[in-house]
């Protein structure tokens, strides 16, 4: 009999946002492969005596698909904790298929993303009603190439939110690729290093125009998600459109109107 390998969000950094079922597999796993140089040890620190833990992030491919399928023939259930989400940015497909190809059960639970880490940091919404109701998640090319279409000139010319990822050593290229799409000098841009990290985190705050010389000065070089986008700093905003679901005017199968419709409210600044 095969056990099942289970690849498990383990969050953005702090432990303690692990889900609910994701803690559950660490405490009854009798293997754990995490990957070390991005998922928090804490995080095994629910696992059971005697649970084979091992770090990743001195192994190939093909060695983290190896330890996978050897611990799978010995244990119910293996957890490969992975950073953030497994589906955003994880190798999820390419461990995946090994274990495919050798009829080991696969499973995956979702986590919170560094992306969502980032904004809860900086108390900043993605989505904003009559300013934006779409996010990009994406990243700048580096020794990755991006696909036909997927620069970040062409996603930046929604002008909508955009969670860029892996790309805080190629700040040079954000820069050219909002310039490109028409972004202001003084668009506002959030940088959040380590989100969520206990005693790790670190927010830096600047705009087009001066986000990589403050960067550099507060010596971020890694493990940094960057965000532009028109909402970031709403909340300092002197008007704002608010949402129609919670207006007394608006009827819903949970609430009648209870006032007759307000007039739209202002652009935002």
């Amino acid at each position: 009999m095969t056990g099942t390998v289970w690849f498990v969000g383990a969050g953005p950094g702090d432990p303690e946002l692990i889900t609910v079922k994701g803690r559950a597999l660490v405490e009854r796993a009798g293997a754990i492969l995490f990957a070390g140089s991005l998922v928090n040890e804490a995080a095994t620190r629910w696992a059971p005596a005697g649970c084979a833990i091992a770090d990743s992030k001195d192994m190939t491919l093909d060695q983290m698909a190896a330890w996978l399928l050897a611990q799978a023939q010995r244990h119910e259930t293996v957890v490969r904790l992975q950073t953030g989400d497994p589906a955003l940015y994880g190798t999820l497909i390419e461990m995946v298929q090994p274990l495919d190809a050798a009829g080991v059960p696969v499973r995956v639970v979702p986590g919170v993303s560094s992306a969502m880490a980032s904004a809860a940091a900086g108390v900043e919404s993605f989505t904003l009603p009559e300013v934006t109701q779409s996010v990009i998640f994406t990243r700048v090319e580096g020794r990755t190439p991006m696909p036909p279409g997927e620069d970040l000139a062409a996603l930046a010319a929604h002008h909508c939110t955009l969670c860029i990822f892996l790309s805080i050593t190629l700040l040079h290229k954000v820069e050219a690729g909002l310039r490109a799409a028409g972004w202001a000098e003084d668009a506002p841009i959030l940088v959040v290093h380590k989100a969520s990290w206990p005693g790790e985190e670190l927010i830096v705050r600047g705009t087009l125009a001066d986000i990589r010389q403050r960067c550099r000065e507060a010596k971020v070089v890694s493990q940094s998600m960057v965000i532009a986008s028109p909402t970031l700093g709403a909340r300092h905003w002197p008007t704002l459109a608010k949402s129609r679901l919670y207006d007394p005017s608006f009827t819903h199968r949970f609430r009648r109107a209870s006032a007759p419709a307000t007039p739209t409210a202002p652009e935002f600044p």
